[in-house]
């Protein structure tokens, strides 16, 4: 329901009568050119406030922090020691000050030894930086030698994270939205706005299963009895955003609506725990996964190794790291506008890459994802509005979409593997993503696949709510034509080349400098 699904239908089968549109030389999308002229009456996401402080500033290179040396604490690289307690008492620290710069110095640093307390390592502050000296072999590495443990091993989901960097408290409860808004707008008004100020970040929360918001949210398909999270809680939707102004009983976000609220379902409004200014750089974490993975063979195959976790949290980052030989690399959970960048996954195959899920407007960009994780990057679990630009991955896997209602991703010149039924979920909260789906100039590797089905009759594992693709090239796939699907330039690249960077550019009036340099960045590095 991110727009009126009647238009959304109407104005697709008019524009492409249910067959995929062929270009015959790279010009200007029409899909992009009915968005220049009337973006509120797009069928596409604007994409254009994910990152770091809506990407509009470049990730700040602090060195005006104090500075927590984890050698201070006792912590010493290239020995046979844990270094775990000294990594924590310095996170304590930092946090303690009120902001900080944990700093490690070249070597490799031991944070699960075997007599260690099998427990994350935590940070709950804002302003904290992370910060190593190098992702590569001469660089940091802190190294997990064992796994965590999950309270129920039934559970193959559950490992808690190696790190996990999050926000003290937890959300206030302030009232239900009393007036409709509509997509893009920049307001919204509850009941009272007591308790919030201006700079607070809110949680938008929907969770109702009226069959008429569940028809929507699927329509033209139908519920499965066998989706069960939607039948008995229903549509679940949570959106992130600050608080810029109250006004009038008014409530001003820093960033429009990605969905629309319709008074007649339960949106509530509420004041959001967080952390901000988080910033993890220039550093490998590696785990100790050497075995051949085996999708949910146990729950060591599929979370042993969980090195990373940035939770509720806002305006932070990951740059330049490395996770070797996990089974999950990172997650961005419940946060907003979080930047992940010019980071990789090598060493043995594992169960999960780096994945947004239940968060708003994140970006992983320029990520590169060797060890061929089974999902590698994608979304999951609630997330809106998440761009995932110019990420890599070999041709044996494929994007995550890991079902329980992902809304508005875009997969924006992304060059891997394009396969049915990679992208996980369970059953019971299936289909594997909502509406707002957009595959822009992604390039497939690997065998092609003859009139590919997001719908498919077949497969209980595979569902997809009217994705959008435009300038799909790379290995000779096509689509199955009678799906109420968008289908345009099949074979041929379209112009904007980056629908994330166009969207940025017609919103900003210019192409942010450090959006400029990441490109640069890439074409030298292509050459």
């Amino acid at each position: 329901m991110f727009r009126q699904c009647n238009y959304f239908l109407g104005l697709l089968f008019c524009c492409i009568s249910s067959q995929q549109v062929t270009a015959q030389q790279k010009n200007t999308s029409p899909l992009f050119e009915s968005y220049q002229k009337d973006k509120a009456q797009s069928m596409l996401p604007d994409f254009s406030y994910a990152g770091y402080h809506c990407g509009e500033k470049a990730i700040p290179a602090i060195n005006n922090y104090k500075v927590f040396n984890v050698v201070d604490f006792g912590a010493k690289p290239d020995d046979d020691i844990s270094d775990r307690d000294a990594i924590q008492a310095a996170i304590n620290a930092a946090d303690k000050n009120g902001s900080g710069i944990v700093f490690f110095p070249k070597g490799k640093f031991l944070i699960n030894e075997d007599a260690d307390v099998r427990k994350s390592i935590v940070s709950k502050g804002s302003n904290i930086i992370f910060r190593g000296s190098g992702s590569g072999p001469d660089g940091t590495t802190l190294f997990m030698k064992n796994m965590l443990r999950p309270a129920d091993t039934t559970k193959m989901w559950a490992t808690p994270p190696m790190f996990l960097f999050t926000a003290k408290g937890a959300d206030t409860k302030i009232a239900e939205v009393k007036v409709p808004a509509k997509v893009g707008e920049t307001k919204i008004k509850p009941a009272t706005t007591d308790g919030l100020k201006a700079g607070d970040w809110i949680a938008l929360k929907l969770l109702d299963n009226a069959p008429a918001l569940v028809d929507a949210a699927l329509s033209p398909h139908k519920v499965d009895p066998a989706w069960t999270y939607l039948t008995t809680k229903g549509v679940d939707v949570c959106m992130y955003y600050q608080v810029t102004e109250i006004a009038n009983g008014f409530i001003t976000l820093h960033a429009p609506l990605a969905y629309a609220i319709d008074t007649r379902y339960k949106w509530t409004v509420y004041k959001f725990a967080h952390a901000e200014e988080i910033g993890i750089e220039n550093m490998a974490f590696a785990g100790n996964w050497k075995e051949k993975f085996v999708h949910h063979a146990l729950w060591t195959h599929d979370s042993g190794f969980n090195l990373f976790n940035l939770s509720r949290c806002t305006n932070s980052w990951i740059k330049d790291c490395r996770f070797t030989d996990c089974n999950i690399a990172a997650m961005i959970t419940q946060s907003a506008n979080v930047t992940v960048i010019d980071c990789s996954i090598t060493g043995n195959r594992g169960h999960e890459a780096i994945s947004s899920s239940h968060s708003t407007n994140v970006l992983l960009a320029n990520l590169k994802d060797e060890a061929a994780q089974w999902h590698s990057f994608g979304v999951q679990h609630g997330s809106v509005n998440t761009v995932i630009w110019h990420c890599t991955y070999p041709s044996n896997t494929c994007f995550e979409s890991h079902a329980s209602q992902p809304i508005n991703s875009l997969f924006d010149n992304v060059t891997g593997g394009f396969m049915a039924g990679r992208q996980g979920g369970a059953l019971e909260n299936m289909p594997n993503h909502l509406q707002g789906l957009v595959l822009w100039n992604y390039t497939a590797t690997g065998n092609a696949v003859k009139d590919f089905d997001f719908w498919p009759a077949n497969d209980v594992w595979f569902k997809m709510v009217n994705p959008m693709i435009v300038g799909f090239t790379g290995n000779g796939s096509t689509f199955k034509k009678d799906q109420p699907a968008y289908f345009e330039s099949m074979g041929e690249k379209v112009s904007p080349a980056s629908l994330y960077e166009a969207q940025l550019q017609m919103r900003l009036h210019t192409i942010p400098e450090w959006l400029n340099k990441e490109k640069t960045a890439l074409s030298q590095a292509s050459k």
